[in-house]
């Protein structure tokens, strides 16, 4: 009886060894005929959407022609980012694991034709280094407005002054819009005050030197140090009462498209 039942163990004991090897076999197999990608897909968690995906998304709203329907079929990746909204902006804020970076894609529309006046989309990224030393701390912001005639059309005095009252209404601008639907998003507020910190870095300087502004125009833009970032650069183009601006700060190696080609 006893040898009976110990033929069984060891006969179990066979069964499941060549059940495992059947399984090592198997994956080995999936490996081979479909390579990797399977394997990735279920083992490695799907990584945040890249910049040009954010992008993307943030060039596919039309001001002057895109409604709020339109935003909101596009502006948001729902795996990925929180979506806030109020009766005139909307806004789809996203985090990286562990809060190394963060983004917002906004749009804020004409309260009575309800259509797409400005947008902004911001990337800011602080990696750590992987042994030791401060962390990689970049910006990139980029903005387009449509503006009304009477701010294009004032008598200034020449057309730095022009440059420096667009810069002061986009500055105005960002913090109105970010008021609207910052309550409803904490992330927001701090994007909001990461775009303002830069602005207000330009206009300080552009207050004490207001000749630089005609390097706002030009394709190399204007070099600045922002306080916390160092080495930054912005760049305005205004076209067709649309302003376009672009701003980047830090150590960031993403480029963004031609400011001067505007949609």
């Amino acid at each position: 009886m006893q040898n009976q039942n110990l033929k069984n163990q060891i006969s179990c004991k066979r069964r499941a060894h060549s059940a495992q090897i059947l399984c090592a076999l198997i994956s080995c197999a999936l490996v081979l005929l479909c390579g990797c990608s399977i394997v990735k897909q279920l083992i490695i968690p799907p990584n945040p959407p890249s910049d040009q995906q954010l992008l993307q998304s943030y060039h596919q709203t039309t001001l002057n022609k895109s409604g709020s329907g339109d935003v909101l079929a596009t502006i948001c990746m729902p795996e990925y980012e929180l979506l806030s909204q109020s009766k005139s902006v909307i806004a789809s804020v996203g985090q990286k694991k562990k809060g190394h970076k963060i983004w917002l894609k906004m749009v804020a529309f004409d309260e009575n034709e309800l259509t797409a006046k400005r947008k902004y989309f911001l990337i800011a990224d602080e990696t750590p280094k992987i042994l030791w030393g401060e962390p990689m701390r970049n910006l990139a912001f980029d903005t387009q407005m449509a503006l009304e005639a009477k701010l294009l059309n004032e008598p200034y005095a020449n057309e730095n002054a022009r440059r420096i009252a667009v810069l002061k209404r986009i500055s105005e601008n960002v913090n109105g819009d970010i008021a609207e639907v910052a309550l409803d998003n904490k992330m927001i507020s701090v994007c909001g005050m990461m775009i303002n910190q830069a602005l207000n870095t330009v206009l300080v300087k552009l207050d004490t030197s207001p000749v630089l502004a005609s390097k706002l125009s030009e394709p190399e833009g204007l070099n600045f140090d922002h306080i916390t970032l160092g080495k930054s650069n912005i760049t305005m183009a205004i076209t067709d009462y649309i302003a376009k601006v672009k701003i980047t700060a830090g150590s960031f190696e993403w480029k963004f498209d031609d400011p001067f080609a505007l949609e």
